[in-house]
């Protein structure tokens, strides 16, 4: 089953503009990780944080948009929406970011944890976009 985008910005709670940054720093990201892991090209010897530098670029640049978003939204009176969509976006991001944080340090060797404990942020993200599908229908 494909979702439409209708669908995707519903149950993500996430604008287009948000979807576009997250596909283009991925994009980034996948180039970077063939180059990292290929290890003939320049990127062959250098850390994990430099190949994951475009999502936390992406990370801090929809946190930056949030935020604009959430003091527009003020400013038009809308108070429990902008609260409640500021939330959201909040704690989705923050998931996000601690995944990522999390995988990078596994995978550079800093980290003893299992990748069950570093995916765990992503399971409760995954329970919370459930919640919010049931909730919207």
């Amino acid at each position: 089953m494909i979702f439409s985008l209708n669908q995707l910005v519903h149950w993500l709670g996430l604008t287009i503009f948000e979807i576009w940054i997250n596909l283009v720093s991925l994009t980034i990201f996948t180039i970077l990780l063939a180059l990292k892991l290929d290890e003939h090209y320049f990127l062959g010897s250098s850390g994990w944080w430099v190949v994951f530098s475009p999502l936390f670029v992406a990370d801090g640049l929809n946190t930056y948009f949030c935020t604009i978003i959430f003091i527009r939204m003020r400013m038009e009176g809308m108070m429990k929406p902008s609260i409640l969509r500021t939330l959201w976006s909040l704690i989705f991001l923050l998931l996000i970011f601690v995944f990522k944080y999390l995988l990078c340090k596994k995978l550079t060797g800093q980290s003893n944890l299992e990748y069950s404990e570093v995916l765990s942020s992503v399971f409760i993200l995954l329970q919370l976009i459930a919640v919010r599908a049931c909730q919207l229908h």
